[in-house]
């Protein structure tokens, strides 16, 4: 590759990575010319992809631009061992069943994104399900106890004295295991995937094969702007969202989260967000313009243009009154009278009762329209009836 090619190559690449492992031999093998066989796995423990898995995704679509190939393995054979990373205790391990399920709905949304007529899916079952115990044993000694531990989820549960089950220790040699198998050149990852990802750098090497490049992306954090974006957590934005649920959520982030979805999830030249991060700064654009043109962008993507209009008219309509978002949350409550402030602690509008009065008492509560001003007053509940707080937060109360 010539050398204003790699440079250019060199920078698509590494936009928002956190970490490359090593970058001197990516750049080697960039510099060969041949096209690279580009890594993902995925153990579909669930059906649904949210914009945090895109971060990953959208770094396989700008590897396959460059000429490269995408080789998706699905873990459905990892998937029933689970992925201890960062975790506390042992995964549930799911059935073969369900995992191919998963894997099949997960496909559908991956390649919205990935190019599927550059991308080469595989099953780590096609291997595993051959392997006999000896060479399980084989594998298994490539590794020792005390290398496992240095991993911090693997150390803090022993020494917390939480169980550690030996089924979990096969996890990062599985998935070393594959890169062998597929010959990966670079092997993509969330910063949680480290040990795994350098486990095939190191299995590859003493096979006698040419070691993979770890390539680490950072973890979105959710809506919440604290957590990483989870499904369980409920700081989510789904892949397959409705459009006006999708803009809705990206136009209520935090100001403090806008420039790193900028980075991650758009094309958006990085001098360019840096001078609208800039001028939301100094005063001179309106965080809310800002925070317009990345929900704008991200629908786009997922939902075309037009979609993406129709939700931004909406999401102005919100605000006025005119109307109300689709993803609303819902309060189900006993019929009879409640107090407004415990109302709006069970909706999650606030933390505590006290929280609750202060928002009563400055004007920002109504209940079915009507404004609430005293903080003892309560709401007769006997269908389904509007809780609004402040000018966003929405819940539908109804009576179970």
């Amino acid at each position: 590759m010539p050398p204003d090619s790699l440079q250019d190559a060199w920078k698509i690449i590494s936009r928002g990575t956190l970490e490359i492992i090593e970058a001197s031999d990516l750049k080697a093998k960039l510099a060969s010319g041949r096209p690279l066989n580009i890594k993902l796995g995925i153990d579909p423990t669930s059906p649904d992809v949210h914009l945090g898995f895109t971060v990953v995704m959208r770094k396989l679509r700008q590897f396959q631009d460059l000429g490269h190939r995408v080789i998706l393995i699905v873990g459905d054979y990892t998937a029933t061992v689970g992925d201890p990373s960062g975790k506390n205790k042992t995964r549930p391990i799911l059935t073969h069943e369900d995992v191919l399920k998963n894997a099949e709905t997960y496909k559908e949304q991956f390649f919205k994104i990935v190019d599927p007529a550059k991308t080469k899916v595989v099953y780590n079952g096609e291997w595993f399900a051959k392997l006999s115990f000896t060479e399980v044993t084989q594998l298994m000694s490539q590794i020792t106890v005390a290398q496992m531990l240095e991993r911090e989820d693997f150390k803090n549960r022993y020494e917390s004295h939480k169980p550690i089950s030996l089924h979990e220790f096969l996890y990062p040699m599985m998935q070393a295991y594959d890169s062998v198998m597929i010959d990966a050149d670079v092997e993509l990852g969330g910063m949680d995937q480290k040990f795994n990802v350098l486990r095939g750098r190191e299995l590859q090497r003493s096979l006698g094969k040419e070691p993979q490049v770890g390539l680490f992306m950072p973890i979105l954090l959710g809506t919440d702007g604290k957590e990483k974006m989870s499904k369980s957590l409920g700081n989510y934005i789904g892949v397959n969202e409705p459009p006006q649920v999708m803009y809705h959520k990206l136009y209520s982030l935090s100001d403090t989260l806008v420039e790193s979805y900028f980075q991650l999830l758009t094309d958006v030249p990085l001098e360019a967000i840096q001078a609208k991060v800039e001028a939301v700064k100094s005063g001179a654009l309106n965080p809310n313009a800002l925070k317009e043109e990345l929900a704008r962008d991200i629908v786009t993507q997922y939902h075309g243009a037009e979609a993406a209009e129709k939700a931004a008219d909406q999401e102005r309509k919100i605000h006025t009154g005119e109307a109300l978002p689709e993803d609303m949350p819902v309060l189900t409550v006993p019929s009879g009278e409640h107090w407004v402030p415990e109302l709006i602690v069970k909706a999650g509008l606030a933390k505590s009762n006290g929280e609750a009065r202060r928002l009563v008492e400055n004007g920002g509560v109504s209940f079915d329209d009507a404004k609430v001003s005293d903080p003892k007053a309560k709401a007769a509940v006997t269908a389904t009836h509007l809780l609004k707080c402040g000018k966003r937060n929405f819940v539908r109360v109804v009576a179970g």
